[in-house]
């Protein structure tokens, strides 16, 4: 295939020596890729947006980015929205994933894949989109890179990590409940310190620190939120609508089921509703400020 590529020197070199010396030992092009998809399931979800760097063997050099808008043929779910900014109407003159999957394969056969935190997700919803267009490309034979999986091992993230990076400090005794205690309050402290914009107030604090769980309706995720209602999370009811099981009579022992295990209290009160024609709906988020 031919390849939209900047000359060498005008791009590798600037992503720096060590880069040069990875791309000069190459014998297969690299695409790093980044996706958007309606949802967080890699198999039943679909893809919204997908760009794409091809990283050519020498004397090819780094492609322009080429990025496609996707029609997914389903409604976007307010919550991915809401992340992505892609709304449904922006999709209506968007080709099909489909459409488009000759022209993914040719950029992609024969390479190697890159990305940040590609190997969790990416990959998986490409190859499941491809796998219903019908194409035969098996991604399953290139080698990943994943930038996320470098950084978390070379940049540790524990408190021992926090203290030297906030406050200059070594943790002794580490897991030790009491140094542990101190360390933790001398961090917030540092994150303070550091950080004029961070809020001082109790309930926006609450709220940044439990952003990372909004997209989930209990503790355990065994729920999360879809069009601001419950859908399961786990096991063979994954990605479908609590209502919808709620709703059919030879389903409604799955949820019968579920109350009589050892889920936690939280996620069976979010079933014991919906047995009694009560879906949950999610909380609007507090306004702090």
């Amino acid at each position: 295939m031919s390849d939209d590529t900047t000359p060498a020197d005008e791009t590798i070199a600037r992503l720096g020596a060590r880069f040069e010396e990875f791309w000069r030992a190459l014998s297969r092009p690299v695409v790093f890729f980044d996706i958007e998809a309606t949802g967080t399931d890699p198999v039943n979800d679909r893809i919204v947006e997908l760009s794409v760097v091809r990283v050519g063997v020498p004397p090819q050099g780094v492609s322009a980015p080429r990025t496609w808008r996707i029609n997914p043929g389903v409604r976007i779910p307010v919550e991915a929205s809401e992340i992505h900014g892609i709304h449904d109407d922006d999709l209506v003159e968007a080709p099909s994933f489909a459409a488009i999957a000759g022209e993914l394969a040719e950029l992609f056969t024969g390479a190697d894949l890159a990305g940040f935190s590609v190997g969790r997700f990416d990959v998986r919803i490409l190859a499941a989109e491809l796998a219903r267009a019908g194409s035969d490309l098996d991604l399953g034979a290139s080698r990943v890179i994943d930038a996320q999986v470098i950084f978390h091992q070379r940049e540790p993230r524990n408190l021992a990590a926090a203290l030297r990076f906030y406050c200059d400090k070594e943790l002794v005794d580490a897991h030790g409940a009491e140094a542990d205690t101190l360390a933790s309050l001398e961090v917030f402290a540092g994150q303070l310190a550091r950080y004029e914009d961070l809020p001082i107030e109790l309930d926006a604090l609450h709220e940044q620190s439990s952003a990372h769980n909004d997209a989930y309706c209990d503790g355990q995720r065994r729920f999360m939120w879809r069009d601001n209602e419950p859908v399961f999370n786990f096991g063979r009811m994954r990605g479908k609508s609590l209502r919808t099981i709620a709703s059919d009579p030879q389903e409604r022992r799955y949820l019968r089921w579920f109350l009589d295990s050892g889920f936690d209290e939280d996620a069976k009160s979010i079933v014991r509703d919906a047995l009694q024609g009560r879906i949950r709906r999610r909380p609007k988020r507090r306004r702090t400020g």
